[in-house]
């Protein structure tokens, strides 16, 4: 998939973002290996700990239909204007990505706009990730 359609996606779960306290909207597309795209937007709650990033709910939503095989995220945020930075995922969904994706091949990509977009293997935003090939094999580094 051309990595501009799946930004627009991301864009489009931006929009339905709840964050009322932060006012910091965030907008997930993920692509599955079976080329189905899954949205997720960041949903805040106002004792806070609740709140989940808009990674997780695509990852979420995702597993929860019994898909666990993915290629590529495009991500996007930002106060409720247009992003005017890139958006980076967390310590704790960049965690959830490394137990469903293999970290040399999956790609993570930020963006400002369609046209304005970084792109990132899992593996270069969380080098020596910890993921379930550490918990067979007894290796902690690869």
């Amino acid at each position: 998939m051309n990595p501009k359609e799946l930004i627009k996606e991301a864009f489009l779960a931006r929009e339905k973002s709840y964050s009322p306290y932060s006012n910091f909207s965030v907008g997930a597309a993920l692509l599955a290996s079976n080329g189905q795209i899954y949205q997720g937007c960041n949903i805040e709650s106002a004792s806070y700990t609740p709140t989940n990033c808009a990674e997780r709910t695509a990852f979420f939503k995702a597993v929860s239909e019994g898909i666990t095989s993915f290629e590529a995220i495009a991500i996007v945020g930002g106060k409720k204007e247009e992003p005017v930075d890139f958006c980076s995922p967390c310590g704790v969904c960049r965690q959830v990505m490394m137990e469903f994706c293999d970290p040399k091949s999956f790609k993570v990509i930020l963006a400002k706009s369609e046209e304005e977009y970084k792109e990132f293997t899992l593996e270069e935003i969380l080098p020596l990730g910890f993921g379930p090939k550490n918990m067979q094999d007894n290796s902690a580094i690869d």
